[in-house]
């Protein structure tokens, strides 16, 4: 049999073409248009798979959110073997032991944050279209259910958990969408005159990520890490005793 002269078509293969469509164009650049001459096909062929573009949101959303290792919130027993298949959904989040209240929670809160962050520094301009919309893709609400049970097993209340899982959003979402560094384009030393102190603060800043053999991680990256250390340590001062 001859090869189909028309791409196949799905509904993964278009939310894949929505994504990339994203990533080089931006949120504005997400039509069913753009994506139907991604793909070589006409923008109508698209709505046998797809209703609209609110779908083709809810197809990138999936796979952004796939892309996000739920394994470091497994619980302490089960989380040498979760790795990156974590997001399945057996067994995650459902129990947990003694190791889950002591530190080993602060550990993978941490690396499903740092996670969660690298996986929309690579998608930033979906930031724009996910950020203010309702949670649907069913790896979205996998990634929060996951989350706030591991929470649970670390000893926050319900009422708690809900605060920090929105904490950390601000936090991640917010650091991935804006970069600190870039704000300031000119030399330190071209501040001074009139902002002494932002200068200053630049120049050390500049110093510290050298580092005595250099390589040291830069201040965006630094200033997310203070802050999620800060967010932990009020998570744990929030725990009963």
């Amino acid at each position: 049999m001859g090869r189909p002269s028309r791409p196949l078509l799905s509904r993964e293969s278009i939310a894949r073409a929505a994504l990339d469509t994203v990533d080089e164009q931006g949120a504005d650049g997400l039509t069913m248009r753009a994506v139907a001459d991604r793909l070589g096909v006409k923008a109508a062929s698209l709505y046998n798979h797809v209703s609209g573009k609110d779908e083709l949101i809810d197809g990138l959303a999936e796979l952004v959110n796939a892309e996000i290792d739920l394994g470091p919130l497994a619980p302490a027993a089960g989380r040498a073997g979760a790795g990156g298949s974590a997001g399945t959904g057996t067994g995650v989040g459902r129990s947990g032991g003694a190791a889950d209240r002591g530190n080993d929670w602060r550990a993978g809160v941490a690396a499903y944050a740092r996670g969660y962050r690298a996986a929309f520094l690579r998608h930033p301009h979906t930031i724009a279209l996910l950020a203010r919309r309702r949670v649907g893709a069913e790896r979205q609400l996998l990634g929060y259910d996951t989350l706030l049970a591991a929470l649970g097993r670390a000893g926050l209340t319900p009422a708690d958990a809900a605060e920090a899982a929105a904490a950390l959003d601000y936090l991640v979402l917010g650091s991935a969408l804006e970069t600190f560094t870039a704000g300031f384009a000119r030399p330190a030393a071209e501040y001074r005159p009139g902002y002494p102190a932002l200068a200053g603060a630049l120049e050390a800043s500049a110093e510290r990520s050298a580092g005595p053999g250099g390589g040291a991680p830069g201040l965006d990256e630094r200033g997310f890490e203070l802050a999620l250390r800060l967010l932990l340590d009020g998570l744990a001062a929030a725990r009963p005793v």
